[in-house]
């Protein structure tokens, strides 16, 4: 199914941990790593595209994962006609792309790379964020930076508070260093650092995003 100018409907996933580190996989039998992504049937809004593709590939439901966002609108890459089928050629353009950040809510024994008959990865690990885009298929990075940036400024912010609690820190205790200091007892802060959340990453549980952008209700792609 082609849009007309020759653009494949398609969707990526961004999954996150806890930690907001990124699932990333190795496609079946190569040396690339990637993102989950597929098509758009014929159909399918781009969500139920989505929920499909992360079953197919990495085995979850979507009681495994929270929606913390998605892109405005598509994102596109052209594929090189040397990785187009002939009889596709002049007709089959490239992908246009609704992206999702997603988060995981069960745990990483439910990642199942083997949920078909026809695995797309044979291996995945947790990583930054900010994944190596040198290792991505050159024609792909373009459209990997634009959906990592802009899905960044829904990160969920990290909980320090619990952090230092599973460490027997009393709250009482915990709260009183945040006030009197600014940040708790043995955190090392860099010059010029603030324990103050960063005004530019909103919470997607506690701070509605901007109009116009991405999660509770979506925008429908032109």
């Amino acid at each position: 199914m082609l849009d007309r100018d020759g653009f494949r409907p398609n969707v990526g996933i961004i999954l996150l941990n806890q930690r907001n580190q990124v699932f990333w996989g190795k496609r079946i039998r190569t040396h690339s790593w990637q993102f989950p992504q597929g098509g758009i049937d014929r159909g399918e809004s781009p969500e139920q595209a989505m929920f499909r593709e992360l079953h197919e590939e990495v085995g979850l439901h979507p009681e495994h994962v929270r929606i913390v966002a998605r892109t405005r609108d598509w994102l596109r890459y052209e594929v090189p006609d040397r990785f187009i089928r002939r009889d596709a050629r002049g007709h089959y353009k490239g992908q246009k792309q609704i992206w999702y950040l997603l988060q995981l809510v069960g745990h990483d024994w439910d990642l199942n790379l083997r949920a078909t008959d026809h695995p797309e990865f044979d291996a995945w690990r947790w990583h930054d964020y900010w994944v190596p885009l040198d290792v991505v298929v050159e024609f792909k990075r373009g459209v990997y930076e634009m959906a990592l940036t802009e899905l960044a400024r829904y990160l969920p912010r990290q909980d320090f508070r619990n952090r230092f609690l599973r460490s027997n820190v009393r709250a009482r205790e915990f709260e009183r260093q945040t006030l009197d200091h600014g940040a708790p007892a043995g955190l090392d802060l860099p010059p010029g650092g603030s324990f103050d959340p960063h005004p530019d990453i909103p919470s997607a549980s506690d701070e509605p995003p901007p109009k116009n952008s991405a999660p509770s209700s979506f925008p429908t792609p032109r």
